[in-house]
């Protein structure tokens, strides 16, 4: 197991533990010389989020890296997958994203793209976190890293988003509103958008360093909810903060999950015929989404939340397609991570060759009950793992039989427990959800 890296790259407060000036600069230092070991100067590209501490973090890692014999190029504020995407394309060795995801603005993280834009191994990460226990060496003057701003780099992936669909792909006619959760997609999904022909209302596209997530985004797309109304849009898409996720809103303000997307997506790669394999989801995947893929004949696996772990299982297969229900899509055949503007527009696009309505594509996807609580602990494995939360959801797992699913996990991102508890009766479920919670709670405060 690794010391620094988590689920998803390194993330936490910002000043404690690991998101500290003094650590990330040994942390770039560190990834600059493992990646500098090949008798050349490695090129690391470097983008960001909108939330304040971005630029303190940037600026330390692009020191480190220079010291270490690096070039650096800076990106400024981008989604996620578009610094996969560019680490690929300016043949980069290295990708480093500066955001906490869907956290609050007072989180930040790092993570780490190889230069084919995929999410850093274990190897890699072992190496860099050995690298991390030595002494910090700056390089002589002339083997200095320099360091230079991409100015065109939004542009670049607007136009790679524009290109992940048909030729002749028009979105004339259709009214969109955009919840941009006032993070690193404010700029490029609205013009993205708008490009293809969509008339764009954007909310949430105003980010200040401390409203990113803030009552917006994916994670609280009510506001998106009752804007699709009023503006009478045809959709609505919320991004999450650092632009890999989505959940989408129908013309009668009704929320769809990942779990609806994937379903949406994978009828519109059979009707085109271009359905490579089956669907990889997670243990999170309601049981819904596995009955409705099976009626379509389409191979059905489950992996460990995280869009890592689906990533290796698609690979393993050389499957193309996954996705969790927090709003993850991975669409591997059109780029190396999750998108959540790409996948936005496949959604579109199946809407357009069916000609209906996303929620008549949807419809064929009926969810089983399911109630998820999180529940702030001191340490979420630790209470995962005690014997009495063991006890009690066994329990629970045997009274339910065949019926329902039970899942207790930790959050990889989060100091929190996260319970999943599905089956046929919504209170029940409902029931056995809040008494986990309860004895969750219990167990921290003994």
């Amino acid at each position: 197991m690794q010391k620094h890296f988590g689920t998803d790259g390194i993330r936490g407060r910002v000043g404690q533990d690991k998101i500290t000036p003094e650590f990330c600069l040994r942390l770039s230092w560190a990834i600059g010389k493992v990646f500098g070991q090949q008798d050349r100067r490695p090129h690391i590209v470097i983008g960001k989020d909108t939330r304040i501490s971005g630029y303190m973090l940037e600026s330390v890692l692009q020191s480190g890296f220079v010291s270490a014999g690096a070039d650096v190029s800076l990106l400024g504020p981008i989604p996620t997958p578009a610094i996969a995407y560019l680490t690929r394309t300016v043949s980069a060795d290295v990708g480093v994203v500066i955001s906490a995801s869907h956290n609050p603005f007072y989180d930040n993280g790092i993570k780490l793209f190889d230069g084919a834009g995929n999410k850093l191994g274990d190897a890699l990460e072992q190496q860099i976190e050995a690298m991390l226990e030595a002494p910090m060496v700056c390089q002589d003057s002339e083997h200095l890293g320099k360091a230079k701003r991409i100015a065109d780099a939004s542009g670049r992936y607007v136009e790679f988003c524009k290109n992940s669909v048909p030729k002749g792909f028009s979105l004339r006619g259709i009214k969109i509103a955009l919840d941009c959760a006032h993070g690193a997609t404010y700029q490029v999904a609205p013009q993205v958008f708008t490009e293809l022909g969509a008339d764009v209302v954007a909310i949430a596209a105003d980010p200040d360093g401390f409203n990113i997530n803030k009552n917006c985004g994916s994670t609280h797309p009510e506001q998106l909810q009752q804007r699709v109304i009023e503006e009478a849009a045809d959709i609505g898409i919320a991004f999450d903060g650092d632009g890999d996720r989505l959940v989408m809103v129908d013309a009668k303000g009704e929320l769809l999950d990942g779990d609806h997307l994937l379903y949406v997506i994978t009828q519109n790669r059979l009707g085109r015929d271009v359905m490579n394999g089956g669907v990889v989801g997670t243990v999170m995947s309601n049981l819904g989404l596995e009955q409705a893929l099976k009626d379509l004949a389409v191979p059905f696996l489950r992996a460990q939340v995280g869009d890592r772990h689906i990533m290796e299982a698609l690979h393993q297969r050389q499957w193309t397609l996954g996705g969790e229900p927090s709003g993850h899509i991975l669409t591997l055949d059109l780029c190396s991570t999750g998108d959540a503007i790409v996948a936005g527009l496949q959604v579109l696009l199946a809407m357009q060759d069916a000609d209906v309505s996303l929620r008549d594509l949807a419809a064929g996807l009926t969810k089983a009950p399911q109630v998820l609580v999180n529940v702030v602990v001191d340490s979420p494995a630790e209470v995962s793992r005690h014997p009495q939360m063991l006890k009690i959801t066994a329990n629970y797992e045997q009274g339910l039989g065949d019926r329902g699913r039970i899942l207790v996990r930790p959050s990889g991102t989060e100091p929190l427990l996260r319970i999943m508890v599905e089956g046929e009766d919504e209170s029940e479920v409902t029931r056995i959800a809040d008494d986990l919670a309860a004895h969750a709670k219990s167990i921290r405060a003994a």
